[in-house]
Protein backbone atom coordinates (compact mmCIF):
# COMPACT_ATOMS: atom_id res chain seq x y z
CA UNK A 1 0.00 0.00 0.00
CA UNK A 2 1.42 3.20 -0.77
CA UNK A 3 0.57 6.88 -1.66
CA UNK A 4 -1.11 7.91 -5.16
CA UNK A 5 1.39 10.69 -5.80
CA UNK A 6 4.57 8.51 -4.49
CA UNK A 7 3.42 5.58 -7.35
CA UNK A 8 2.46 8.11 -9.77
CA UNK A 9 6.10 9.95 -9.46
CA UNK A 10 8.61 7.11 -8.64
CA UNK A 11 7.23 6.25 -12.97
CA UNK A 12 8.35 9.00 -14.22
CA UNK A 13 5.22 11.08 -14.48
CA UNK A 14 6.68 14.55 -12.62
CA UNK A 15 6.92 15.15 -9.19
CA UNK A 16 4.62 15.01 -6.39
CA UNK A 17 3.68 18.80 -6.77
CA UNK A 18 2.77 18.16 -10.72
CA UNK A 19 0.85 14.84 -9.51
CA UNK A 20 -1.35 16.80 -7.20
CA UNK A 21 -1.91 19.16 -9.66
CA UNK A 22 -3.32 16.44 -12.27
CA UNK A 23 -5.92 15.56 -9.87
CA UNK A 24 -6.84 18.74 -9.30
CA UNK A 25 -7.52 18.51 -12.71
CA UNK A 26 -9.52 15.45 -12.76
CA UNK A 27 -6.82 14.00 -14.85
CA UNK A 28 -6.22 10.72 -12.54
CA UNK A 29 -8.59 7.72 -12.53
CA UNK A 30 -8.10 4.52 -10.11
CA UNK A 31 -10.40 1.96 -11.03
CA UNK A 32 -12.14 3.77 -13.55
CA UNK A 33 -13.02 6.68 -10.88
CA UNK A 34 -11.93 10.18 -11.35
CA UNK A 35 -9.39 10.78 -7.75
CA UNK A 36 -8.90 14.08 -7.09
CA UNK A 37 -6.91 13.25 -3.82
CA UNK A 38 -3.44 12.71 -4.68
CA UNK A 39 -2.53 11.06 -1.25
CA UNK A 40 -4.94 8.42 -1.31
CA UNK A 41 -3.59 5.40 -0.11
CA UNK A 42 -3.74 2.30 -2.92
CA UNK A 43 -2.10 -1.32 -3.79
CA UNK A 44 -0.83 -0.71 -7.39
CA UNK A 45 -0.47 -3.95 -7.87
CA UNK A 46 -4.14 -4.48 -7.19
CA UNK A 47 -5.86 -1.73 -9.25
CA UNK A 48 -5.57 0.26 -12.56
CA UNK A 49 -4.39 3.81 -12.23
CA UNK A 50 -4.84 6.10 -15.23
CA UNK A 51 -3.10 9.75 -16.19
CA UNK A 52 -5.07 11.34 -18.70
CA UNK A 53 -6.59 8.38 -20.02
CA UNK A 54 -3.42 6.82 -20.42
CA UNK A 55 -2.92 3.32 -18.20
CA UNK A 56 0.59 3.34 -16.31
CA UNK A 57 2.45 0.25 -15.69
CA UNK A 58 3.82 -0.06 -12.04
CA UNK A 59 6.93 -1.03 -10.44
CA UNK A 60 8.29 -0.76 -7.30
CA UNK A 61 11.78 -1.47 -7.71
CA UNK A 62 14.74 0.23 -9.97
CA UNK A 63 18.19 -2.01 -10.41
CA UNK A 64 20.86 -0.02 -12.30
CA UNK A 65 24.62 -0.57 -12.98
CA UNK A 66 26.80 2.75 -12.82
CA UNK A 67 30.56 3.06 -14.29
CA UNK A 68 31.39 5.17 -10.85
CA UNK A 69 33.58 7.99 -12.07
CA UNK A 70 36.81 9.49 -9.90
CA UNK A 71 35.59 12.46 -7.49
CA UNK A 72 32.34 10.95 -6.93
CA UNK A 73 31.14 9.86 -3.77
CA UNK A 74 28.84 6.74 -2.97
CA UNK A 75 26.24 8.72 -0.92
CA UNK A 76 22.88 9.48 -1.65
CA UNK A 77 23.23 13.47 -0.32
CA UNK A 78 26.33 15.25 0.73
CA UNK A 79 26.86 19.24 1.23
CA UNK A 80 29.94 19.79 -0.62
CA UNK A 81 30.48 17.03 -3.13
CA UNK A 82 28.93 15.62 -6.08
CA UNK A 83 26.90 12.03 -5.23
CA UNK A 84 26.17 9.04 -7.54
CA UNK A 85 22.48 10.52 -7.40
CA UNK A 86 23.42 14.06 -8.83
CA UNK A 87 24.04 11.66 -11.92
CA UNK A 88 21.18 9.95 -12.32
CA UNK A 89 18.09 11.32 -14.50
CA UNK A 90 15.59 12.76 -12.42
CA UNK A 91 13.24 10.10 -13.25
CA UNK A 92 15.76 7.18 -11.74
CA UNK A 93 16.06 10.02 -8.73
CA UNK A 94 12.36 9.26 -8.13
CA UNK A 95 12.63 6.00 -7.26
CA UNK A 96 14.76 7.08 -4.01
CA UNK A 97 17.79 4.55 -5.17
CA UNK A 98 20.84 4.20 -2.99
CA UNK A 99 24.32 3.25 -4.24
CA UNK A 100 24.46 -1.10 -2.77
CA UNK A 101 28.01 -0.60 -0.83
CA UNK A 102 30.18 2.01 -1.61
CA UNK A 103 33.17 2.96 -3.45
CA UNK A 104 35.62 5.48 -2.60
CA UNK A 105 35.60 8.79 -4.00
CA UNK A 106 39.17 8.54 -6.26
CA UNK A 107 37.75 4.58 -6.84
CA UNK A 108 35.89 4.56 -9.73
CA UNK A 109 34.02 1.27 -11.90
CA UNK A 110 30.89 -0.97 -11.22
CA UNK A 111 28.54 0.71 -8.33
CA UNK A 112 25.06 -1.03 -8.05
CA UNK A 113 22.35 1.42 -7.38
CA UNK A 114 18.67 0.20 -6.67
CA UNK A 115 15.70 0.92 -4.04
CA UNK A 116 14.97 -2.49 -3.26
CA UNK A 117 16.82 -2.72 0.69
CA UNK A 118 16.51 -6.57 0.45
CA UNK A 119 18.75 -7.26 -2.21
CA UNK A 120 20.83 -4.63 -0.96
CA UNK A 121 21.29 -6.62 2.30
CA UNK A 122 21.80 -10.05 0.75
CA UNK A 123 24.77 -8.36 -1.81
CA UNK A 124 26.53 -6.37 1.23
CA UNK A 125 26.12 -8.68 4.29
CA UNK A 126 29.54 -10.72 4.93
CA UNK A 127 27.61 -13.94 5.52
CA UNK A 128 26.58 -14.73 1.51
CA UNK A 129 30.41 -14.36 0.48
CA UNK A 130 29.72 -12.01 -2.21
CA UNK A 131 32.57 -11.78 -4.73
CA UNK A 132 33.87 -8.31 -5.36
CA UNK A 133 36.66 -7.85 -7.93
CA UNK A 134 38.70 -5.11 -8.46
CA UNK A 135 41.66 -3.97 -10.88
CA UNK A 136 44.18 -2.18 -9.57
CA UNK A 137 47.82 -0.30 -9.99
CA UNK A 138 50.45 -1.00 -7.13
CA UNK A 139 53.53 1.57 -6.69
CA UNK A 140 55.85 -1.22 -5.76
CA UNK A 141 56.57 -4.97 -6.96
CA UNK A 142 53.80 -7.64 -5.75
CA UNK A 143 55.18 -11.39 -5.79
CA UNK A 144 54.04 -14.49 -4.72
CA UNK A 145 54.45 -14.44 -1.13
CA UNK A 146 51.99 -11.39 -1.14
CA UNK A 147 49.65 -13.85 -2.78
CA UNK A 148 49.90 -16.07 0.10
CA UNK A 149 49.21 -13.52 2.74
CA UNK A 150 46.34 -12.54 1.08
CA UNK A 151 44.80 -16.24 0.98
CA UNK A 152 45.75 -16.62 4.81
CA UNK A 153 44.22 -13.27 5.38
CA UNK A 154 45.34 -9.89 5.94
CA UNK A 155 45.66 -8.22 9.43
CA UNK A 156 44.31 -4.30 8.71
CA UNK A 157 45.78 -1.53 10.89
CA UNK A 158 43.20 -2.17 13.46
CA UNK A 159 43.61 -5.49 14.26
CA UNK A 160 40.92 -6.97 12.10
CA UNK A 161 42.01 -9.93 9.86
CA UNK A 162 40.24 -9.95 6.40
CA UNK A 163 38.41 -13.34 4.49
CA UNK A 164 40.80 -15.27 2.43
CA UNK A 165 41.21 -13.27 -0.60
CA UNK A 166 42.32 -14.04 -4.38
CA UNK A 167 45.37 -11.98 -5.61
CA UNK A 168 46.66 -12.15 -8.89
CA UNK A 169 49.33 -10.58 -10.05
CA UNK A 170 48.95 -9.43 -14.19
CA UNK A 171 51.98 -7.58 -14.54
CA UNK A 172 55.17 -6.63 -12.00
CA UNK A 173 58.04 -5.10 -12.16
CA UNK A 174 60.66 -2.40 -9.90
CA UNK A 175 58.40 -0.20 -11.30
CA UNK A 176 55.27 -1.11 -9.66
CA UNK A 177 52.71 -4.14 -10.27
CA UNK A 178 48.73 -4.47 -11.99
CA UNK A 179 47.15 -6.84 -10.07
CA UNK A 180 43.25 -8.04 -9.88
CA UNK A 181 41.66 -9.11 -6.46
CA UNK A 182 38.59 -10.90 -5.13
CA UNK A 183 37.59 -10.12 -1.81
CA UNK A 184 34.05 -11.00 -0.12
CA UNK A 185 34.10 -8.10 2.45
CA UNK A 186 33.36 -4.07 2.15
CA UNK A 187 35.40 -2.81 5.15
CA UNK A 188 36.36 0.83 4.99
CA UNK A 189 39.28 1.57 2.39
CA UNK A 190 39.84 -2.21 2.23
CA UNK A 191 41.83 -2.71 -0.79
CA UNK A 192 44.22 0.22 -0.07
CA UNK A 193 44.25 -0.94 3.51
CA UNK A 194 45.39 -4.03 2.58
CA UNK A 195 47.87 -3.45 0.64
CA UNK A 196 49.37 -0.92 3.19
CA UNK A 197 49.28 -3.69 5.20
CA UNK A 198 52.40 -4.78 3.36
CA UNK A 199 53.83 -1.69 2.82
CA UNK A 200 52.42 -1.03 -0.76
CA UNK A 201 50.25 1.54 -2.00
CA UNK A 202 47.41 1.48 -4.17
CA UNK A 203 47.80 4.03 -7.11
CA UNK A 204 44.73 3.31 -8.89
CA UNK A 205 41.65 1.12 -8.11
CA UNK A 206 38.80 0.27 -10.41
CA UNK A 207 35.74 -2.56 -9.48
CA UNK A 208 35.05 -4.53 -12.50
CA UNK A 209 32.70 -7.17 -10.40
CA UNK A 210 30.20 -7.43 -8.48
CA UNK A 211 28.27 -10.09 -7.43
CA UNK A 212 29.13 -12.20 -11.05
CA UNK A 213 27.92 -9.10 -12.90
CA UNK A 214 30.42 -7.64 -14.90
CA UNK A 215 31.11 -3.99 -15.76
CA UNK A 216 29.40 -3.15 -18.92
CA UNK A 217 32.65 -1.84 -21.04
CA UNK A 218 30.52 0.18 -23.21
CA UNK A 219 29.63 2.37 -20.05
CA UNK A 220 31.84 5.54 -19.82
CA UNK A 221 32.88 6.85 -16.45
CA UNK A 222 29.34 8.75 -15.23
CA UNK A 223 27.26 6.75 -17.11
CA UNK A 224 25.04 3.85 -16.04
CA UNK A 225 22.16 1.89 -16.92
CA UNK A 226 19.06 0.04 -15.75
CA UNK A 227 19.92 -3.99 -15.23
CA UNK A 228 18.50 -6.38 -18.05
CA UNK A 229 16.80 -9.12 -16.75
CA UNK A 230 19.35 -11.60 -16.83
CA UNK A 231 22.07 -9.78 -14.98
CA UNK A 232 18.87 -9.07 -12.06
CA UNK A 233 18.79 -13.14 -12.31
CA UNK A 234 22.51 -12.88 -11.41
CA UNK A 235 22.20 -11.03 -8.97
CA UNK A 236 19.19 -12.41 -7.43
CA UNK A 237 20.96 -16.18 -7.35
CA UNK A 238 23.14 -14.85 -4.34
Amino acid sequence: MERLDKIISNLGYGSRKDVKSFAKKGLIEVDGIIVKDNGMIVDPAKVSIKINGEEILYRKYIYMMMNKPDGVISATQDNRDQTVIDLLEVDHQAFEPFPVGRLDKDTVGLLLLTNDGELNHRLIAPKWHVDKVYYAKIDKKVDEKDIVTFKNGVTLDDGYKCLEANLEILSSSDDGAEIRLTIQEGKFHQVKRMFEAIGKQVVYLKREEFGGLLLDPELAEGEYRELTDDELSVLKSY
